[in-house]
């Protein structure tokens, strides 16, 4: 593919984050894409086939941000607690810095869109949870830790905490940061978390 076709298929992506930032709520048209672009419909579709797989291209940048910073998270912290957070408060701040792409996150632009869209996101969270699970599994062998509850149901505690953050952030149209009071949380929320105590970065 070359390097014009890859710049105009981002511009296109970019557009459509901005218009989902922009408007809330509101449903996308291939028509209001193609004029905040400046192409036509047309052009459009040389490049996607179809507005679900221009969806498509805005998760795999999601997924490909997130699990890639994952690994780095991995491969530099050795401590479980501090490895969750991390992986959380990624998670957290790039939706505070990509406001339109997490209405993709919480379905809330995927109405009336293909299921395959929506099973998507489901796959996107049951990894992430699954990598949770994992660094939990690993420091029981690694750190002695174990969590106070069993792992399935301390990983989902974990992702429910940051999800109910990006929920009140689309639901307040933007203005609740996903951040918001994170620093304070953590340390209450991982208190009893672990069958021991646990260290706690300080922001």
């Amino acid at each position: 593919m070359s390097s014009e076709k890859i710049n105009r298929r981002q511009q296109i992506l970019q557009a459509l984050a901005h218009m989902l930032e922009a408007s809330p709520g509101a449903r996308i048209t291939t028509a209001a894409l193609a004029k905040e672009v400046g192409f036509s419909e047309a052009a459009l579709y040389r490049h996607f086939p179809s507005k679900s797989k221009m969806f498509e291209g805005l998760i795999e940048f999601i997924e490909e941000t997130i699990f890639s910073r994952v690994s780095m998270i991995l491969q530099e912290e050795p401590s479980a607690p501090l490895r969750c957070q991390k992986i959380l408060h990624l998670l957290l701040a790039f939706c505070e810095r990509n406001p339109g792409i997490t209405r993709l996150l919480t379905g809330d632009a995927l109405t009336g869109e293909t299921e395959r869209l929506h099973g998507r996101i489901l796959q996107f969270f049951d990894r992430l949870e699954t990598q949770l699970k994992q660094v939990l599994r690993d420091a029981e062998l690694r750190e002695q830790l174990r969590p106070a509850i069993p792992l399935g149901g301390a990983a989902n505690l974990l992702m429910a905490s940051a999800e109910g953050r990006i929920v009140q952030y689309v639901r307040s149209g933007f203005r609740r940061r996903p951040t918001e009071y994170w620093a304070e949380q953590w340390p209450v929320l991982i208190a009893g978390f672990f069958r021991e105590p646990v260290p706690v970065a300080h922001a």
